[in-house]
């Protein structure tokens, strides 16, 4: 190679020379002992399958790719640390370590300059820390066919990504999170370990809140999330705990619907927040006082007070709408459900079976359905499960008696009908090139009947006959 190294197949680790095999340093340079190793039994594997005549390659796992594209947009470009060492007169004489390490502050800066390239070296390490043993490297893709008498979908939403609202500045400053991302800082498990800082390091003094990121938008999202109001209550709770900060509750109505919810904002309305109605305008770093210095200026219109008012923070947490996943298309129509005008599944009705679809033994549950908290989405997991136990200890389903029947001396078998059902119940049947009906997944919806050239479709018990009998009888 340009290297003076020797140039072997990634996989087998043959030369160009038939039957020469090379790994270790000769081919990767100076490295481990470790990776030698590894090379070493990959080529011994190689020859074994070469004295045997096996093909050397098949059912071996390839090479990890490297990475070639890394997006450096929005990257600043700064220098390596340099790593400090030991004095040269403390060295003679003594194996105290060279390289002293980084401070904590100098790590930090360092971890900074990663561009997350995200590849894994198998290093192996989650093997061994997994305690329940859930990490099997040899598992291969696979795809599994199961006979079900039910689903539940149960497929969670999106974070709304708010760097769409560019005048809240996500994205361009450092302080501007998300609430998920002051969740993950709060956690023990969090790269802060639960310390709420800056990205300086500091503690911040004043932190704002803002309500309503996407949600209740019309340029975005015109229904309200539901659980932004609470989370938002809940973490001033959690700001005025580990912190002596100021807290800005920047909201444009509070709703605390829920068992308690109303007295958990008034105990907080207690603990010195500070609740500001109104909608925000603009996020900005840009300092018009001596007091705004160094600091992010949220500019809220106070419709209490009348006019806008600026407020001088350290942190702004935005609360993002939820919204529905981006397969939400995909996965309707692969269950053949209908979605409501705000892109979440639709139920066969919102009060009387909020849990079933118009698909039958398909059902819905949790923020697919709509945006909801822990508490509702539990009961509706339950009543979810409830419903597909009902079906299978039944043994027999009873299915509605209204369905489209087909004259056969008229049907054309156009197609018109098969291709308006959206329940896959018409197929053309041969050879007698007929449309029939499968009873099972007919719901009566009268599309097929509408649509039909010939009028050869018509609904049990409410045929044109009879349909024409009872306008007659209502005339009469």
């Amino acid at each position: 190679t340009g290297w003076g190294m020797l140039s072997v197949d990634p996989v087998s680790l043959q030369t160009n020379i038939d039957g020469v095999f090379a790994g270790g340093d000769v081919v990767a340079g100076p490295a481990d002992v470790i990776g030698a190793i590894v090379a070493d039994k990959e080529a011994a594997i190689s020859i074994d399958r070469y004295i045997r005549g096996v093909d050397l390659s098949e059912g071996r796992p390839e090479t990890l790719k490297r990475v070639e594209k890394i997006s450096k947009e929005g990257v600043e470009r700064k220098a390596r640390s340099a790593m400090p060492t030991l004095e040269l007169q403390k060295r003679a004489g003594s194996f105290t370590e060279v390289e002293l390490g980084f401070d904590e502050k100098t790590a930090m800066e360092e971890a900074k300059r990663c561009l997350n390239c995200a590849v894994c070296s198998e290093c192996l390490e989650c093997v061994k820390l997994c305690e329940a043993d859930a990490i099997d490297l040899e598992q291969e893709d696979q795809i599994v066919e199961l006979e079900v008498g039910s689903i539940i979908l149960a497929t969670g939403y999106d974070a709304f990504d708010p760097s769409v609202i560019s005048q809240y500045g996500y994205g361009r400053y450092d302080n501007v999170i998300t609430a998920l991302q002051f969740e993950r800082m709060c956690s023990a498990a969090g790269p802060t370990g639960g310390n709420l800082v800056l990205k300086d390091g500091r503690e911040p003094e004043s932190i704002a809140i803002i309500h309503c990121v996407g949600s209740r938008d019309k340029n975005y999202h015109e229904y309200c999330s539901q659980v932004c109001c609470m989370y938002a209550l809940k973490f001033s709770h959690l700001i005025r705990e580990k912190t002596n900060a100021e807290v800005y509750q920047m909201y444009i109505d509070m709703r605390c619907i829920g068992k308690g919810f109303e007295e958990f904002y008034d105990r907080l309305s207690e603990k010195r927040v500070k609740f500001i109605r109104g909608k925000v305008a603009k996020v900005t770093d840009r300092a018009l006082t001596e007091e705004e210095e160094g600091k992010l200026t949220v500019s809220v219109a106070d419709t209490l007070l009348g006019g806008t008012i600026r407020v001088p923070v350290d942190m702004v947490i935005l609360c993002i709408a939820l919204e529905p996943r981006a397969d939400a298309d995909q996965v309707a129509r692969l269950f053949n459900i209908s979605k409501n005008r705000d892109g979440f599944f639709l139920e066969k009705h919102a009060k009387f079976d909020p849990i079933a679809t118009l698909t039958d033994g398909v059902f819905v549950v949790g923020c697919c359905q709509g945006p909801k908290d822990i508490p509702e989405t539990v009961a509706q997991a339950s009543a979810g499960a409830a419903k597909a136990a009902a079906l299978i200890t039944k043994g027999k389903v009873e299915v509605e008696p209204i369905t489209a029947f087909i004259d056969e001396e008229l049907c054309t078998a156009c197609g018109l009908c098969q291709s308006m059902c959206i329940y896959g119940a018409l197929s053309l049947s041969e050879p007698e090139r007929v449309m029939t009906v499968n009873d099972i997944l007919c719901k009566g919806c009268g599309a097929c009947a509408a649509i039909c050239p010939s009028g050869a479709i018509s609904l049990n018990y409410f045929t044109y006959r009879q349909l024409l009998d009872q306008i007659e009888a209502l005339t009469c």
